[in-house]
């Protein structure tokens, strides 16, 4: 299945520029940094791992080989990830990223105007070249990667960088040496590294007037038993029979889907797992689920019927309920947490690769899984054991009533 490109909004100054330069680069990383900026150890442990994670992948390509299909895609995204870690450290050093680079161009021998701004320069400026070195060269040039990394940390923890921007500035530089370097034996695109991480990091942490994209496809455009309504009122509520317990759904006084329970021996709720769908419509604005249980599947476009709105979609939603659901119950339902981990909302998106979800950031993600979790934490209330979710799909708000009508025939 394809890759749709998630709906991400970079800084103008970004997306003016058809090549990231190095200082833009770590002006818009900047803006993404949620570190204490007193804290210089935080980015120098973070650069430390990613520069790990970055060895690890190329140890793995050792291993597997062939078999390691997303080798280069992992690697493009490890060195990206550096980066980002290694221009939070210059940042919380006030470090000029770019005037470090040129202290690379200068000792590599490059063509490079000294007397030129450095503003312009680019990653591919200081790049050698794009062909993979043998597998000895990229050894060598991870290896000292590895070393001046370990340089760093072992520099911070015995007090070396106190007060010594000469001496940060100096292992920086044999960093960003050993990135390129290392760049340069793996055959891959800083440029590319350097924007795809932009990317990644503004769909996590998204500019403050970051807009929801449009429906993709425009179900507004379709006839209205085919469109998701925009604003309705749910009621779900618990039910007992014959000492058997279960959930009911009601909009409209008409019952919407069967009855559930929980389908698993510990009992955990999981039975008012609806109001996830239903979060998912309001943040995503996408919900296989939702389109069955109120029947407006998109039929007149057959395409979107089958492929979109059918059984696959279907499970691929209720599947990453059920592990989302999981994760939840190892975190008190994410009570009080305002962030979710990026490990979680990425394979959330990889679930949906090739779904009308995958276009979804991860910062949409964040926003349905935690607001589904809201309303969930206070349907199941003692007090509660169900109630009103009010969903506004133009306002992309969820909101819950708790109340009752009066029992199902």
């Amino acid at each position: 299945m394809s890759r749709q490109k998630p709906h991400v909004v970079l800084p103008p100054e970004i997306t003016s520029r058809a090549t990231v330069t190095i200082q833009g680069y770590q002006d818009a990383a900047h803006r993404t940094d949620r570190i204490d900026r007193d804290d210089l150890g935080t980015p120098i442990l973070g650069l430390f791992g990613e520069i790990g994670s970055l060895l690890a992948a190329l140890k793995k390509k050792r291993r597997e080989g062939e078999a390691y299909a997303t080798y280069d895609a992992t690697i493009l995204e490890e060195l990206g990830d550096a980066l980002w870690y290694l221009s939070a450290v210059a940042s919380h050093a006030h470090i000029r990223l770019a005037s470090l680079a040129q202290r690379v161009l200068r000792s590599n021998f490059h063509t490079w105007d000294e007397e030129a701004d450095n503003a312009e320069l680019t990653f591919g400026n200081v790049q050698k070249h794009l062909t993979k070195g043998t597998e000895k060269e990229v050894t060598m040039a991870a290896a000292e990667l590895a070393a001046c990394a370990g340089d760093l940390v072992e520099a911070h923890r015995t007090g070396k960088l106190n007060g010594n921007r000469d001496a940060i500035s100096g292992r920086l530089l044999g960093i960003l040496r050993a990135l390129v370097t290392t760049a340069d034996a793996a055959g891959v695109d800083l440029d590319a590294a350097a924007r795809g991480n932009l990317e990644k990091t503004f769909s996590r942490w998204p500019l403050a007037d970051t807009p929801y994209p449009e429906p993709i496809p425009p179900d507004r455009d379709l006839p209205l038993n085919e469109r998701l309504p925009r604003q309705f009122r749910m009621l779900i509520k618990e039910h007992t029979v014959g000492g058997k317990t279960y959930v009911l759904q009601k909009r409209n006084d008409v019952i919407i889907g069967d009855r559930l329970t929980d389908n698993k021996s510990q009992k955990d709720d999981y039975r008012f797992h609806d109001v996830f769908h239903i979060a998912n419509a309001v943040h995503l604005e996408w919900s296989p689920v939702l389109r069955a249980l109120f029947r407006v599947k998109r039929k007149s476009r057959p395409e979107l019927d089958e492929n979109e709105d059918g059984a696959r979609a279907i499970l691929v939603e209720e599947g990453i309920a059920t592990f989302v659901f999981g994760r939840a119950l190892e975190r008190k339902l994410f009570e009080g947490l305002k962030n979710l981990d990026y490990d979680l909302l990425k394979l959330v998106q990889d679930l949906v690769r090739g779904f009308e979800a995958d276009r979804c950031a991860a910062w949409q993600w964040e926003r349905a899984i935690l607001d589904g979790f809201k309303i969930f934490r206070e349907i199941i209330k003692p007090e509660n054991r169900g109630g009103w979710v009010i969903a506004d799909l133009d306002k992309h708000t969820l909101d819950f009533e708790p109340g009752q009508d009066n029992e199902p025939s």
